[in-house]
This record gives C-alpha cells, structure tokens and sequence, in this order.
C-alpha cells in the first residue's frame, strides 16, 4: 500500500511538473508576432513556423495597397479600420510593414518573395524617414507627392528591472552587455542610432559596438529590428535594443510585456521625421490621393498620439 501511494506520489509529481514546464513555454511563446488582432476569417498559424506578421489584410484585388515603415506595425489595424469608416468605398486594403530598405528594393524590383509567397503588388503609397523619401525621390523620381505626418525619438528597451542596470548608450559598448541592433545594409534607424554612439563615446564607442562587439557575438545585427529587437529582449536573448521610443512604449505600455525603457538624453538623440508619398505610378490613384490625405487628418494624427507618436511640426 505504501509502495503504491508512493508511486501515486511520485507520478503527480512529475506530472504537476510537466505541466508547469509546459505552461513556462507557452508563456515563452506568448511573446511571440504578430502582436495585433488579426483580421477575421478562419484562424490558422503555428507560430513561428506558419505566421505571417508584417503583411496585414487583403491580398486579392486590393482597392489600395501601402508600404509603411514597418515600426509603424502597431498603428495598422486602427489606422486601416479609421480609413475605411472615413473612406467606406476602400473595403480591400493590403498593407505591408516591412523594413524601409526591404520596400524600396520591393517597390524597383517589383516583387517580394516571403518563404513560398510571391507578391507582385504595387504601392498606392510608401511611408518612411523623412531622408528616405527624399533620397528616393532625387535618385527615381517615384513620388507625385509627400508630407510629413510624425516624429519619434530614440530610446533603449531592456528587461523588465533592467537586471543589466544599462543608463545610456555608453552601456551598450560593455562586453557584458548584449546588444540587438538594427543592420544599417537595410535598416534607416541604424544610422541615427550610430549618430548617438558617437555623441556618447566617439568613433570609439561606434567601433566597439558595430565591430568589436558584432565579431564576438555580443551584437547582434537584425534583419527586421522591429520584431526581433523586442524578441529578443523578451525571450532573453539581448540584454539592450536601441529602438525607436514608440516600440518601447507599445512593447511596455499596450502589451504589458516585461520589459523597460531607458531614455536617451536630447543632446544624444535623435528624432526620426516620418513622410508619407504617393507615388506617380499608384494602381489606384484616387485611393492614394485619399489615403494621403487621410494620414494628415486628425483623425490619424490621434491614432498615432494613441501610440506614442508625435506630431509633426
């Protein structure tokens, strides 16, 4: 009998802490893209093998179709549902939020090929820095207009209780501090970023991290900063990520997630100016014309204050 209570106690044992473990990484996973409310429809993904963040809503016969800077991610889904209410004659609407860079090669080449996906849409719209857009437009000529709609500061994300006690910049040029930054092949907030190591430590600091630090594996440079920065802070990967304060807020502040953020000095910083473009070439030219209207309304111009944005000037 008290072998058998014994083996009784035994296997509850194991099995509370198999079930523990599972709920650990479930709770692990949770952090995982796309991070907004998916449209409506039949649900299937199993992250991360079949999940698709960065590519929001109608991909068949879109009545309008932008590219934005994809740190913009999080406004998507009220920006879009905001739009069609004003606009209710635009019900299709395919919008991708990838890096910069990555739709500017997409928008020359005229297509993008994400895993076994092939898309050959073209932009109405493209929204990006404020310097992209104008280096764009004297190098193609792609726009037939732009304004600028937003302003966004840098910032550094950690872990919740910032275990690495990081304070500025300087702290990311520490041998145990591992760094996730933004690639500057392809990612623009790279060199603002940059701007800020050498306003904190010199070429030395810059050096240190962008060099020094990316041959020991210490930083790591990412393809898409504005999922995997965050990621990778959460999953306890990188101990800091240098990102734009709006991707911290919404990491801290909408999802609740345990992370903090530790503000850069203004003589340190730098403010990223965001321009939306139409371009000449808009399969859909009046809808571009709407849409570009439309992101320089109050009623956008509330949904970015929703997420930390401010105003243009």
């Amino acid at each position: 009998m008290k072998r058998a209570r014994s083996r009784s106690l035994c296997l509850a044992t194991l099995l509370a802490f198999a079930c523990s473990a599972q709920a650990a990484g479930q709770a692990k996973t949770d952090y995982l893209p796309p991070w907004n409310p998916p449209p409506e429809g039949m649900q299937f993904s199993v992250p991360p093998f079949d999940a698709i963040a960065d590519l929001h809503g109608d991909v068949v016969d879109p009545q309008l179709t932008v590219f934005f800077a994809g740190n913009q991610f999080m406004v998507v889904h009220d920006l879009v549902a905001a739009f069609k209410q004003a606009h209710p004659e635009y019900q299709r609407v395919f919008v991708e939020t990838l890096p910069p860079g990555i739709l500017a090669k997409q928008i020359g080449s005229g297509v993008l090929v994400m895993g076994n996906l092939r898309l050959a849409l073209k932009p109405d719209v493209y929204t990006a820095g404020k310097g992209a857009v104008d280096r764009l437009q004297m190098q193609h000529g792609w726009f037939a207009d732009s304004a600028d709609y937003a302003r966004n500061p840098l910032a550094i994300l950690v872990a919740k209780g910032n275990p690495k006690h990081i304070e500025g910049l300087k702290d990311l040029g520490r041998p145990d501090v591992r760094v996730s930054m933004p690639n500057p092949a392809w990612e623009g907030i790279a060199k603002q970023i940059e701007d800020g190591y050498r306003k904190a430590g010199g070429d030395a600091l810059d050096h240190a991290i962008m060099v020094t630090k990316v041959q020991d594996g210490s930083t790591f440079l990412t393809t898409i900063h504005h999922r995997q920065s965050p990621l990778r802070v959460l999953q306890g990967e990188s101990d800091a990520a240098p990102v734009w304060s709006t991707e911290a807020y919404f990491q801290q502040q909408i999802l609740h997630h345990p992370v903090d953020t530790v503000a850069i000095p203004a003589a340190q910083n730098a403010v990223g100016i965001y321009t939306v473009a139409r371009l000449k070439a808009a399969p859909h030219p009046q809808a571009a014309k709407d849409f570009f209207d439309f992101m320089q309304s109050p009623a956008a111009q509330a949904i970015y204050r929703k997420y930390g944005f401010q105003p243009p000037k």
